[in-house]
């Protein structure tokens, strides 16, 4: 049985008559790194900083390695957080900042500077230390602001959109980092953030959210191959998951095949046994959908945009019925604007959901 670290029990949030969060459970295993993920206002950030003390909840119950912590101090709760805008101190250099908490903690100055050495090395900002942040660039500040969680020698990190305020080099740099990170220190992290590349890169697990519940938690890989509902298929993935209305065709087979709006059949592999009676929706991931020479079995299409990304090329078409559909082709595609194109569909990849919105799939439900 796994070691738990972090234990939520039906936290509960509300700001004035405005709920935010809505029965929150949650366990995090020792040294797990955790995403929450969700678009603004999903309740992500709110939900770190009640796990951290900076807010409170109006209900319900937190445990870290064993011990209630809901009730106690931010300062007590053997948590380290790293804010967005660094929270550095400007009149400081990286040093001082680094100790400031462990001075407040009559931390011993000796184990002050061992500590401060270690983490500097760690991140390799050893030759910065007698800098001030106005010195630094904003990824230096970003590492310093992690350098002074980890010299709290902390039970858990909480990190609060971490690469937010970097240019693209800047974070895809900074996530490398946080990545060779998480593996040096010995504790559970859980990062806030509404980038999936970051969450798909750098979490062991992701905890999407949104209207102030947990959609889904998952490894990364089986949330974007298994979304639980509609919300998950179209947030986790880039492009989004293709969503067509289908209705089931008649047969007997052991597996649903759908038609589509402009009469073309696709033959499944989600159990038809199971598929409750109603509308159904056609999930399609970019991969599922080729570009193809015009057909009779195919559907047809007319092609809005081409995304040239170099190995590859997204064509965004839509059928004669008016839905979108994004197919993907190989990286010289010759498709242009206007084009007719055919669409070669892969059903073996297809969701289907049900008019709740909840994800079929291949081998069953989510």
């Amino acid at each position: 049985m796994p070691c738990l670290s972090l234990e939520l029990r039906n936290i509960r949030k509300a700001f004035g008559d405005t709920p935010v969060l809505d029965d929150i459970s949650l366990s995090l295993e020792a040294r797990e790194f955790v995403a929450f993920l969700g678009p603004s206002g999903s309740g992500k950030s709110t939900l770190l900083r009640i796990i951290a003390g900076l807010e409170s909840a109006d209900s319900g119950e937190i445990e870290l390695n064993g011990r209630r912590i809901d009730l106690l101090p931010p300062g007590a709760r053997g948590i380290a957080m790293v804010f967005q805008h660094y929270a550095l101190y400007p009149h400081m250099t990286v040093r001082e900042n680094m100790a400031f908490g462990l001075r407040n903690a009559r931390v011993p100055a000796d184990e002050i500077e061992r500590r401060i050495g270690d983490a500097a090395a760690v991140l390799e900002i050893t030759d910065h230390l007698d800098k001030k942040p106005g010195q630094m660039s904003g990824g230096q500040r970003q590492r310093v602001a992690i350098g002074r969680a980890i010299v709290k020698q902390p039970e858990l990190f909480l990190l609060d959109e971490p690469l937010s305020n970097l240019d693209a080099a800047l974070r895809l740099r900074t996530r490398v980092e946080l990545a060779q990170l998480r593996r040096k220190v010995d504790a559970g992290v859980i990062m806030v953030t509404h980038d999936q590349a970051e969450a798909m890169t750098l979490a062991d697990r992701i905890v999407v959210m949104n209207e102030r519940v947990i959609q889904q938690v998952g490894a990364p890989m089986d949330i974007y191959a298994r979304p639980a509902n509609t919300f998950v298929a179209r947030f986790v993935g880039s492009p989004p998951m293709t969503l067509a209305p289908v209705e089931l065709v008649d047969g007997n087979g052991a597996n649903a095949k759908v038609r589509l709006g402009d009469g073309s059949e696709i033959a499944t592999k989600v159990p038809r046994k199971g598929l409750p009676a109603g509308a159904l929706q056609l999930g399609l991931r970019t991969e599922n959908v080729r570009v193809a020479a015009p057909a009779k079995t195919r559907p047809a299409a007319e092609v809005e945009l081409v995304e040239r990304l170099g190995e590859r090329t997204l064509v965004y078409a839509r059928l004669a019925d008016g839905l979108a559909v994004t197919a993907e082709d190989k990286g010289d595609s010759r498709a242009r604007i206007g084009d007719k194109i055919g669409l070669e569909i892969d059903g073996a990849g297809a969701h289907l959901f049900d008019a709740d919105g909840i994800g079929h799939h291949a081998g069953g439900a989510a």
